[in-house]
């Protein structure tokens, strides 16, 4: 059972992992540092047999949001279409010369509406603020005063396009569900540092340096197949112990991702705190996180031929000031 996540086990935790002043103090990626060009290469090199996985949720009116702070799922609006073209609408109201065509031609067109962390995403180190118990104070990642995330800019200080080129390298699946025998992790079940290393070793795979480290829970894709989201987001959930920010600190992760909504268990381990693994991996390690990932059909993939390991590529929109983005990660093996 993890530790009771109080106010001196937050602050001594707060230090463990810290990661402030690591790489300068203009530093706005964290541990996105440890991606270098030989990660990047090590990664291309495991693919063998040129299987891609997609990784991510559709953008649909199906997806998991049910308005828990105010996400909803994407909102999807033609602005013109088919049947446009084909009674001259589109014609007409362009003031195109031929009548029902556009030079000749027609077209659709359309946008989206939805908030950036409704579906799969990554998380900006600007996404998530650190307070300081004891002084009262607010900060963001490496020390930065949360007023640098304004209405006007938004996050004008680690926003989600100073991920541009680093998301990319080794990816390792650490199947956990698989590892506990289960098809799927129950809501409150949590996943312990001793989980993580023991399935890394049972699934024989070593965590190095500069990894990107995807935790499977079974919970999203059980969620897509039953075609009821129930209480996926903002609720009960299986996910990582507070803890675990320690061994992916120690381990040198670049990143981490879930299947779930919110990487961490709930109910946590806490009184005082909603979601304290939070707020220690993106403001004080500088850990960029993912979640809503869909991860059965390539953990199936990695059982069948005994390897975890596989080139991840997940770049982000580059949503300038963005506090996160919407993306469709792949696992190429």
């Amino acid at each position: 059972m993890s530790k009771r996540v109080d106010e001196k086990h937050m602050i001594e935790t707060a230090a463990r992992v810290a990661n402030w002043g690591r790489w300068g103090k203009d530093d706005e990626i964290g541990t996105l540092n440890f991606v270098s060009n030989s990660q990047v290469k090590a990664g291309a090199r495991l693919v063998i047999n040129g299987d891609v996985f997609p990784l991510g949720m559709n953008m649909d009116q199906n997806g998991p949001q049910r308005g828990y702070e105010g996400r909803v799922n994407p909102l999807h609006m033609m602005t013109w279409t088919g049947t446009d073209v084909v009674t001259g609408v589109q014609s007409r109201s362009l003031k195109r010369p031929h009548e029902g065509t556009w030079y000749g031609a027609g077209f659709s067109d359309d946008y989206i509406t939805m908030p950036i962390q409704c579906a799969t995403h990554w998380d900006a180190l600007g996404h998530v603020f650190y307070q300081d118990i004891e002084q009262k104070k607010f900060y963001m990642y490496n020390g930065f005063d949360p007023i640098n995330v304004n209405s006007a800019e938004g996050c004008s200080i680690s926003g989600i396009e100073k991920y541009y080129d680093k998301m990319a390298g080794r990816g390792v699946l650490l199947d956990v569900a698989r590892y506990k025998n289960v098809p799927f992790m129950q809501p409150g079940e949590g996943i312990t540092c001793e989980d993580l290393d023991n399935c890394a070793k049972s699934q024989g795979v070593e965590i190095r340096t500069g990894d990107f480290i995807l935790v499977r829970t079974g919970d999203s894709d059980r969620r897509i197949r039953e075609k009821q989201w129930g209480t996926y987001c903002g609720s009960d959930a299986p996910g990582l112990e507070f803890e675990t920010i320690i061994w992916l600190h120690d381990n040198e992760v670049a990143a981490v991702a879930t299947d779930t909504w919110g990487c961490e268990v709930r109910p946590n381990n806490s009184d005082m705190f909603h979601q304290p693994w939070h707020q220690l991996c993106i403001p004080i390690a500088g850990l960029p996180m993912g979640e809503n990932f869909r991860l059965d059909a390539l953990a199936d993939a990695c059982a069948a031929d005994k390897r975890y390991d596989f080139f991840f590529v997940a770049p982000p929109l580059l949503i300038t000031g963005g506090t996160g983005s919407p993306l469709n990660p792949y696992a190429i093996r």
